[in-house]
C-alpha cells in the first residue's frame, strides 16, 4: 500500500487534546488520528452494509427478530 501526505491546520487546543488522547494510548498523534479515521470509515461502511441488507429483506430487523 502506498501512502500520501495530508497536511491540515488545526487550532492548538485541539492538537493538545489529540496529543493527550494519543499519549494515554501510547500512540503518536499521527497513529491516533489515522486509527480514528479508519474507525469512522468502518462505521460508515458497516452502516451502509446494514442498510443494504435491510433493503434486501424489506426493512430493518427488530432485536431478537429471527424470522427473516
Amino acid at each position: 500500500m502506498t501512502s500520501s501526505v495530508l497536511s491540515l491546520r488545526i487550532d492548538s487546543e485541539l492538537l493538545d487534546r489529540l496529543q493527550e488522547h494519543a499519549a494515554k494510548r501510547g500512540m503518536t498523534v499521527q497513529d491516533y488520528v489515522i486509527r480514528a479515521l479508519h474507525r469512522d470509515d468502518f462505521d460508515e461502511r458497516f452502516r451502509a452494509s446494514v442498510e443494504r441488507v435491510d433493503a434486501f429483506y424489506g426493512g430493518p430487523c427488530s432485536p431478537g427478530d429471527h424470522g427473516h
